[in-house]
């Protein structure tokens, strides 16, 4: 299927399967970080995948050969049209629904613990007191306007099945807010990964994977994932990643 691109839109290789992603460079276009959570979750082909916030739908386009469901929900109506035009522009609607919706009203959009795998690329940034008015763009949607950390944990956890797995990769710094709401919803953590803009630096994100009603203990933490070398150019793990020659 051709891409019919309107004004302000642009066409992307996602180097993956031969597929493509519409864009639109006036809205938030999707970054590293949705790559990199896209890649961190462990599989299974049985699997029904929620994505949280889906944007234009890069995740479930990058996933979908690996599981054998997906739901994506998104707020912006915009942004879920642009991500229905995505699946069927790589011929995914079998695959691949689109929900337009905010999730925070979990109750009307999906049936309680009918999923084996949640994927979350959130919003980051409390919203501060006079922020509101300061924040446009990609600016404002990194911030958590729309949803909170303790928001996606909840919602999260009414879809999971009982020992189903939740992957997010979220900021660094809120790391302990992030264990304490994962405990305030029976979430154990099970794997850790911090990310490094270049070796020797104070990691900038996290991406972690945790379970439904697991017992505690037995977190692995795996080695960094360094994003740049000294000289700026990828390290040979983010080329693997994006499916370049290393």
């Amino acid at each position: 299927m051709s891409a019919e691109l309107r004004d302000g839109e642009r066409l992307d290789d996602l180097m993956k399967s031969g597929r493509k992603i519409i864009q639109n460079e006036r809205e938030f276009c999707f970054s590293m970080d949705s790559v990199l959570i896209a890649h961190f979750p462990n599989f299974k082909r049985r699997f029904k995948v929620l994505d949280l916030g889906t944007g234009t739908g890069v995740i479930p386009l990058l996933i979908a050969d690996e599981v054998a469901e997906i739901c994506a929900v998104e707020l912006n109506s915009l942004m879920a049209e642009t991500a229905r035009r995505n699946v069927a522009l790589n011929n995914l609607t079998e695959k691949i629904s689109v929900v337009e919706g905010d999730y925070r009203l979990h109750r009307e959009i999906f049936r309680a613990e009918s999923f084996d795998l949640v994927i979350a690329n959130p919003p980051y940034v409390p919203v501060k007191d006079g922020d509101s008015n300061k924040l446009h763009g990609v600016a404002r949607a990194r911030h958590e306007f729309t949803a909170t950390l303790e928001d996606v944990v909840t919602a999260a956890r009414f879809a999971l099945k009982f020992r189903g797995s939740f992957c997010m990769i979220h900021l660094a710094s809120r790391l302990t807010e992030i264990v304490a709401a994962l405990g305030r919803h029976q979430f154990e953590m099970k794997r850790l990964q911090i990310v490094q803009p270049k070796a020797g630096r104070n990691a900038n994100l996290i991406m972690l994977e945790a379970v439904v009603g697991a017992n505690a203990g037995s977190l692995k933490i795996l080695p960094p994932l360094v994003v740049h070398e000294n000289d700026g150019s990828y390290t040979a793990d983010i080329k693997k990643i994006y499916g370049l020659e290393v």
